[in-house]
């Protein structure tokens, strides 16, 4: 709870919880315009060596393209830590992203860490607004 007293509803913290696992899900799918629906339209992510975007169309670009040359992934989101902060919601979560080859024999790629985001009430609900990724291992 802030120093206003507003804390998130136990609603609002499923909704952010279900809006974090959706990226993942989205992701792994490759249903883009779910993925696209996660974000703001003035979002601003930073995942650090791998890039930096402006816009959900940015990253759902860049995603489509790192995921054309691999098999299945699977992004499992867990450890989703919500609170407020100066009255804005923020939220911790953690990311363990395992991306098969897409032909037998080809590499492997595993990447753990997690993702801090601010996050924004739409109309059409929750929204990544901010995101920074911190990678703990990549593989």
């Amino acid at each position: 709870m802030n120093s206003s007293g507003h804390a998130l509803s136990a609603q609002d913290e499923r909704a952010i919880s279900a809006l974090l696992v959706s990226y993942g899900c989205a992701i792994d799918r490759r249903d883009w315009e779910k993925l696209r629906a996660c974000f703001s339209d003035d979002c601003e992510c930073d995942y650090g060596g791998f890039g930096k975007w402006t816009g959900p169309a940015a990253i759902v670009q860049y995603m489509k393209q790192v995921h054309a040359d691999v098999g299945p992934t699977l992004h499992r989101i867990t450890n989703i830590e919500t609170e407020m902060q100066s009255g804005q919601a923020h939220a911790r979560s953690y990311v363990d992203a395992l991306l098969m080859p897409i032909h037998e024999g080809g590499p492997v790629h595993h990447g753990i860490g997690y993702y801090d985001d601010q996050l924004i009430r739409t109309g059409a609900g929750w929204r990544i607004a901010r995101r920074q990724f911190v990678p703990v291992f990549l593989g």
